[in-house]
């Protein structure tokens, strides 16, 4: 597929998605969100890929929705954000957050709005020092969307959620380190760096072990503490049948570095 709006490769078990319209800081239109989801669809396709690494082309990662796509001028009839937002942004949230293999965002530039929450939907989120967070939506008298009012209490609890969605304000990415939100904030001209040696990583490991980890990770605010450690054996039990087990008990034996297959 010809894409216009993303760039997209795979290389060496690396998926890489970049957002690609710099000119208005990778603002989602319904033509990129396709793009995206079509990107996508090729990652889970593919078993060579072991990791994704989403990120944004230009001086930003992502300015959320691109207004100018769905305008609501004056004396116009009302838009359906509801709509958007089902066959859009929760689809692509639960898309990245299912996806069998870690996903790295490198925000190196503002993350707003939507763009911020999608960055919060990744499972390792490593900024570049200059990168900002901004929960925009109260700007507009919306509600923080893309999974905001999910993700953000249960990275840094309730008062700072308030804090971010009621009042709008920019969040530097070394605050954003401080208070947890992500993994890691480097200097900006560390930032491809890091991305790279950490994917690089990924995609030598055994990738089914990091599938489970996400997964009951995820699953663990739901469940009761005899409901998880029932998940717990369950997945051990899978994973002590993998070939990567075995391969990592062979290598430790062996004082050898694993090669994992991600099986």
């Amino acid at each position: 597929m010809t894409y216009q709006n993303i760039l997209f490769e795979i290389n060496e078990g690396i998926a890489r998605l970049t957002l690609n319209r710099p000119d208005k800081l990778n603002s989602f239109t319904a033509a990129m969100h396709l793009e995206v989801r079509e990107a996508l669809e090729t990652v889970k396709a593919d078993p060579s890929v072991r990791v994704l690494v989403l990120t944004g082309a230009g001086r930003g990662f992502c300015a959320g929705q691109d207004l100018g796509d769905r305008a609501v001028a004056p004396g116009s009839a009302t838009v359906d954000l509801g709509e958007s937002v089902e066959k859009f942004y929760a689809p692509l949230v639960l898309t990245l957050r299912n996806l069998p293999m870690p996903v790295i965002c490198a925000i190196n530039g503002v993350a707003a709005g939507a763009g911020a929450n999608l960055a919060l939907a990744a499972d390792i989120i490593i900024a570049a020092k200059s990168a900002s967070f901004v929960e925009a939506f109260c700007r507009l008298g919306l509600i923080p969307d893309t999974g905001g009012t999910y993700f953000l209490p249960r990275a840094v609890g309730t008062a700072r959620a308030m804090g971010l969605a009621m009042l709008g304000d920019k969040l530097s990415a070394e605050q954003a380190e401080s208070w947890g939100l992500i993994w890691k904030c480097v200097e900006d001209a560390e930032l491809d760096d890091a991305v790279a040696k950490l994917a690089r990583h990924f995609a030598a490991a055994p990738t089914l072990g990091l599938a489970r980890t996400k997964q009951a990770i995820y699953a663990s605010p739901a469940n009761s503490l005899e409901q998880q450690l029932n998940l717990e054996r369950d997945y051990m039990r899978e994973l002590g049948n993998s070939q990567d087990y075995r391969e990592g008990v062979n290598a430790f034996m062996e004082k050898r570095v694993p090669q994992f297959k991600g099986a």
